[in-house]
């Protein structure tokens, strides 16, 4: 079997060329946790003027949600809510729930890609924002469970004396998480799940 696709333009691809690609696709998809984690470590040192640095803040969010209880999947949710600080300085949580929604619940998703505008309820009003701004989302399903992370977890993740958790006690669920997507325009649907829709 060839090692690559033969076409230059995609109109051109063969059944062949499809099934080289999504070889290398499935081996290089299972490597995405090894580049999570990765990329975290790139928050480490990257304080940003606040108490503890950017990794630290990860873990500690990860680490009160684990100590209350949560499970894997709301602590990876906590572990990456903030990964995309290094590429989208602007946009973070946008960057954070596309890496989480093939494999997370559509709450945690919704948190995780509201958790921006609802942290700002502490901070915005000393920007000259209007801290209430989450408010636009009162009556919504998930306004009480994204506040709550918020308060919980975000918000009071930036003690430093705090003990944490290193990543290396994230890492295994971190893998389960990311093991098997729950939905990927890149992965076929069940002839149920196509009746359904």
């Amino acid at each position: 079997m060839a090692d690559h696709a033969s076409f230059t333009h995609m109109q051109d691809g063969t059944e062949e060329d499809w099934a080289t690609i999504s070889r290398h696709f499935g081996a290089y998809a299972k490597g995405l946790p090894d580049r999570i984690l990765t990329h975290l470590t790139l928050l480490e040192g990257d304080f940003g003027g606040f108490p503890v640095d950017r990794l630290t803040h990860s873990l500690q969010t990860a680490t009160r949600a684990h100590r209350d209880g949560r499970d894997d999947e709301y602590v990876v949710c906590a572990l990456l809510h903030d990964i995309g600080d290094t590429l989208g300085s602007y946009n973070h949580p946008d960057i954070a729930a596309a890496i989480l929604k093939p494999f997370v619940s559509p709450e945690n998703l919704w948190t995780v890609e509201k958790h921006g505008v609802f942290q700002g309820y502490y901070f915005f009003h000393h920007l000259g924002m209007d801290r209430h701004l989450r408010d636009r989302f009162d009556g919504h399903p998930l306004y009480q469970h994204t506040a709550e992370f918020c308060a919980r977890y975000d918000a009071a993740a930036f003690d430093p004396d705090y003990p944490t958790l290193p990543l290396a006690f994230f890492e295994p669920m971190l893998r389960r998480v990311f093991a098997t997507p729950r939905q990927s325009l890149y992965r076929k649907q069940n002839a149920e799940a196509h009746s359904s829709s």
